[in-house]
């Protein structure tokens, strides 16, 4: 197949552009917004509280996303060239790193409303999958973060890629990460977990997709492979998800009982 030639630049006016990969991300937080209006009265929640939170959220991961990148990617070319770090409309963005910047948001807004961490964090994590979903077609969008070389009849050409058709592995990870992951914490959280049940899937989750689909995404180049000529950076960096998420499960349930 080939790649559809879409122009990353979505809307021109004089010398400001707006970028799709951009728009995505607006696309995903309007698109939290709205699914958190419907989850706030189930929860005891003002609208004016999502719309905060969202708000800290959205600062914490473009923020994280942005610092995660630069300090877990690309560290030496970033210190090279300091303005590069906030030129966010041009790619690289770390979901790790803007785990990060949201979590310190989700706490700073817990202390704020007199809630506990995992309320905050099982409320908003059925969310966050929207925002994953449209950040992996911004990446396809910009022609990054593409697949390892493949056969399969829906591979293809990208036009930074080479002459060889590749997995569309931004797809994958729109699906699993997004589309998947969403359905999966949507219908779990339907109904009364115990505390920290609910962010203790979504970290495993997404955990587990994201450390799947590294088998057929192309590494990072500056990194390689880091050991057995398969383990990948975000394999690294998903594991502690995995863990983590299955410990906080089994600890929400234990307590519960």
């Amino acid at each position: 197949m080939i790649y559809p030639q879409i122009d990353p630049v979505a809307l021109s006016l004089g010398p400001l552009q707006i970028h799709w990969y951009g728009l995505m991300y607006l696309f995903g937080f309007v698109g939290a917004w709205f699914l958190g209006r419907l989850r706030a009265e189930r929860y005891g929640w003002t609208v004016t509280e999502v719309e905060d939170l969202l708000f800290y959220g959205a600062i914490g991961v473009i923020v994280g996303g942005r610092l995660g990148y630069v300090l877990f990617y690309d560290l030496t070319a970033n210190l090279a060239a300091p303005l590069n770090i906030i030129k966010v409309w041009q790619g690289g963005m770390s979901f790790h790193g803007g785990l990060i910047g949201v979590l310190t948001a989700f706490w700073w807004f817990a202390r704020k409303t007199n809630r506990s961490f995992f309320a905050v964090s099982d409320f908003i994590a059925p969310l966050v999958p929207i925002g994953l979903l449209t950040g992996r077609i911004g990446n396809f969008i910009n022609s990054e973060l593409w697949g390892k070389v493949s056969d399969v009849p829906w591979a293809i050409v990208f036009p930074n890629g080479g002459p060889l058709a590749r997995h569309p592995s931004q797809l994958y990870e729109a699906g699993l990460e997004g589309l998947a992951l969403f359905i999966i914490l949507w219908l779990y959280s339907a109904k009364p977990k115990p505390l920290g049940a609910i962010s203790g899937l979504f970290l495993l989750g997404y955990g587990g997709f994201r450390f799947l689909v590294e088998f057929v995404r192309i590494p990072d180049p500056q990194y390689g492979y880091l050991a057995f000529n398969w383990l990948t950076m975000g394999q690294v960096l998903s594991l502690p998800m995995i863990i983590i998420g299955l410990f906080w499960i089994g600890r929400a349930y234990q307590k519960a009982n």
